[in-house]
């Protein structure tokens, strides 16, 4: 590996190519490892684990996923999937868990089994989810998270992202327009979410920590006439579909006025708070209590990372959580155990989730952030004005983020919107399509209904790989897919 720094600026395929001459053999595996022996056979003096076969065996695995996944898997002349009926796939993968263990080079074929037959969310064409590309330097950190291995709720087991996460979740807090406060990585924005909802509910009425829900009046996210207490009010900065902005400063208003815990769900839109052209769409979020906002998202840290930020600064988010686990927090350390931040989740063990942003952020700087922000909403720009010069193609509205919502109007169903079947017709024409791309590898692109709305599609541009040429192979791919329904 010393020859590595060599290759570093030759392109993943040089790389490989490298790799690949240091490669162990199929043979070298038949000849050192062979299937696990019964318990009763190993000397308890021994190592269990065989760390140089592990090691190799790595190696190897990791020039897989460089192959399959960083190379083939951001390629747009190879597919974004390997569709397979399930029956079909289970037999493949041959996932039955047998009593003794495989051949090494057997279960490299597994490794390069998986990568094929998943879908390759790295892909310029993949348009499904509002996650999408990947980032090398995120990725490095995603890779040096799970070889450490360590959960994040001491300073004594996690010195390094005990200070990472203080310093990624203050720069963060920064950008909402908060010089101080708190806040915690979560497992995803469902859950950030339920902590502003716990927050909000201890603040208004501590005593349910010890005498739990029934001992409080019925409670309510939004008023009502029935009598019920409003304890939170929650505004969505980018919505799921449509990628819709709530207008925070009079929502801030009535919240001051009444009292209310204002949380602002930013999972989706956060993100734009790093451009300057483009945060104007979250102005007065700096009113909000809380924020839940997930990096791994727009930002392309990789799955998940999602922090919920407080302006509080009163300790409110340890007081609501903390369970003070004698075998954790000893009150007698060493060292200042305000630096253990464990007690401040609902949960013990808990995944390192700053590092791959940190580290992400160090090679880019907040200027290249906002760089990938503005350019997202520039393809945005490109795709929507290209698109309203074809005919077939029909915005839901005009988009405030970058999610482009529409239909397609196939020539069959086109000047007939008056026909009594035309919504039932239409409703059928998107799953058609998405069918037809995900079984020839093509391209992915999610649709839904909403409302009254029969099923439409929603374009999410986010990957930073984009090009306007991708823009116009989706316009082209979808009229090709579509117009012979």
């Amino acid at each position: 590996m010393s020859q590595l720094p060599r290759f570093w600026n030759l392109g993943w395929s040089s790389f490989i190519d490298w790799w690949s001459s240091q490669s162990a053999s199929e043979q070298d595996y038949v000849t050192t490892t062979g299937p696990s022996q019964p318990y009763g056979q190993q000397h308890l003096n021994e190592p269990l684990l065989d760390h140089r076969e592990g090691q190799l065996f790595l190696t190897e695995a990791f020039k897989v996923i460089l192959e399959e996944v960083l190379c083939k898997g951001t390629d747009v002349n190879e597919k974004v999937c390997e569709w397979r009926e399930p029956e079909e796939l289970a037999t493949l993968l041959d996932l039955e868990l047998r009593e003794y263990g495989e051949q090494q080079y057997q279960l490299l074929q597994r490794v390069r089994d998986v990568a094929k037959y998943s879908v390759k969310t790295n892909h310029p064409r993949f348009f499904n989810q509002l996650f999408a590309g990947v980032d090398y330097h995120a990725l490095t950190g995603r890779f040096l998270t799970e070889a450490l291995n360590t959960s994040q709720y001491t300073y004594e087991v996690a010195p390094v992202f005990v200070l990472m996460e203080d310093e990624v979740l203050s720069k963060l807090r920064s950008l909402v327009g908060w010089a101080q406060g708190d806040g915690i990585f979560c497992p995803g924005g469902t859950m950030s979410n339920m902590y502003a909802m716990n927050l909000a509910r201890y603040r208004a009425f501590p005593e349910v920590k010890l005498k739990g829900q029934w001992a409080l009046p019925r409670l309510a996210v939004f008023t009502s006439q029935e009598g019920a207490v409003p304890f939170l009010v929650h505004a969505t900065s980018g919505t799921t579909v449509q990628g819709a902005f709530d207008p925070l400063e009079p929502i801030a208003d009535i919240c001051d006025r009444q009292g209310l815990w204002m949380h602002v769900d930013a999972a989706w839109g956060g993100s734009v708070l790093f451009s300057k052209e483009h945060r104007h769409l979250m102005r007065g979020v700096e009113r909000a209590d809380s924020v839940t906002w997930n990096p791994h998202k727009m930002m392309l840290t990789g799955l998940q990372c999602s922090a919920i930020l407080l302006k509080d600064t009163t300790d409110l988010l340890k007081r609501c959580h903390s369970a003070d686990a004698t075998y954790l927090f000893q009150q007698d350390k060493f060292y200042d155990m305000s630096l253990d931040t464990g007690d401040k989740s609902i949960q013990c063990g808990r995944k390192v989730d700053c590092l791959k942003l940190w580290l992400m952020w160090k090679a880019v700087g907040s200027q290249g952030l906002e760089e990938r922000v503005d350019r997202a909403f520039a393809h945005t720009r490109y795709l929507v004005e290209k698109m309203m010069k074809r005919e077939g193609f029909q915005l839901i509205g005009k988009p405030e983020f970058v999610n482009v919502c529409f239909w397609f109007i196939p020539p069959s169903l086109r000047g007939k919107e008056n026909s009594p079947d035309y919504q039932d017709r239409l409703s059928k024409v998107a799953p058609v399509i998405k069918e037809r791309m995900i079984k020839q590898g093509t391209m992915m692109v999610g649709y839904q209904p909403l409302g009254g709305r029969v099923n439409f599609f929603r374009m999410i541009v986010i990957s930073p790989q984009l090009s306007y040429q991708d823009m116009t192979f989706f316009l082209d791919e979808i009229e090709r897919l579509g117009n012979n329904l």
